[in-house]
């Protein structure tokens, strides 16, 4: 079984996080970043079907030179190898840019299985694996708290806000699994030592047959117009009870902010 894990370099949320002066875009590349936390657990899902079966695991990212950390951490918890796909012409690709340039990626490495994590941290949409899915002509299970394969099955249970329900499909599928689906690996220290013999193929638009045109900011569906610095935090208020009177300060005070 191929199994291809859509891994997405993403700004550090801990880090100095910016946007680029030219076009409002995140900058990737002049920040730390690290491999999205919400793909560890699709990583962490793919190890655990190929430590179950017989399965090979690459790790597929897009992004700038530094993406290539996100496909060094997939290597480095146990995948088998990598590819990522870098071009000048990507930046600024939104959603609908991204699942095409995977699905390409993905049919050239004919996945059996494709896994994603939910969504990912810097952009929290969440439709990128609906829409590879689209693109590929595959079915879709999705946002699977618990996954199991066996053999050619592929079953999740999908937990909502008041019930939990079942759903399966046959490979080969687009899987995205929760942040409840598992508990992601450390790498170990033999890990990072063999990722660094582990092949990782480096793609641009034109190995995957496509043009300049259909990605990238221009082709955009939307466009961040403004960006606006976030304040800084205000002094809070202090209530001091010395005579009885500070619940009832307390509570005028929430009332009166509709905190209450």
């Amino acid at each position: 079984m191929k199994i291809v894990v859509c891994a997405k370099f993403v700004p550090d949320a801990t880090a100095d996080r910016r946007f680029r002066s030219e076009d409002n875009t995140v900058d990737r590349a002049g920040v730390d970043g690290l491999l999205s936390e919400l793909d560890e657990y699709a990583v962490e899902t793919a190890l655990t079907v190929k430590e179950a079966g017989d399965a090979e695991v690459t790790v597929l990212t897009v992004g700038p030179e530094q993406a290539a950390d996100a496909v060094k951490k997939g290597l480095q918890m146990g995948a088998d190898a990598g590819v990522h796909v870098i071009d000048d012409a990507i930046h600024g690709s939104d959603a609908v840019a991204t699942s095409l340039i995977l699905s390409k990626a993905l049919a050239k490495l004919e996945a059996d299985l494709v896994v994603f994590g939910m969504g990912s941290t810097d952009g929290s949409m969440g439709v990128v694996p609906a829409m590879v899915s689209e693109r590929l002509g595959l079915p879709a299970v999705t946002l699977g708290s618990e996954v199991t394969v066996d053999g050619q099955t592929v079953r999740i249970r999908r937990d909502g806000d008041t019930a939990s329900d079942t759903v399966e499909g046959t490979l080969p599928l687009v899987l995205s699994v929760s942040d409840q689906a598992n508990e992601p690996r450390y790498p170990s220290f033999k890990g990072i030592m063999a990722a660094k013999k582990k092949p990782v193929q480096t793609w641009s638009l034109a190995d995957l047959e496509i043009s300049a045109d259909q990605v990238g900011g221009a082709s955009a569906w939307t466009e961040v117009v403004e960006v606006t610095a976030r304040p800084p935090r205000s002094a809070g208020t202090i209530v001091t009870d010395e005579d009885g009177s500070g619940a009832a300060e307390l509570v005028e005070f929430l009332s009166t902010n509709k905190f209450l």
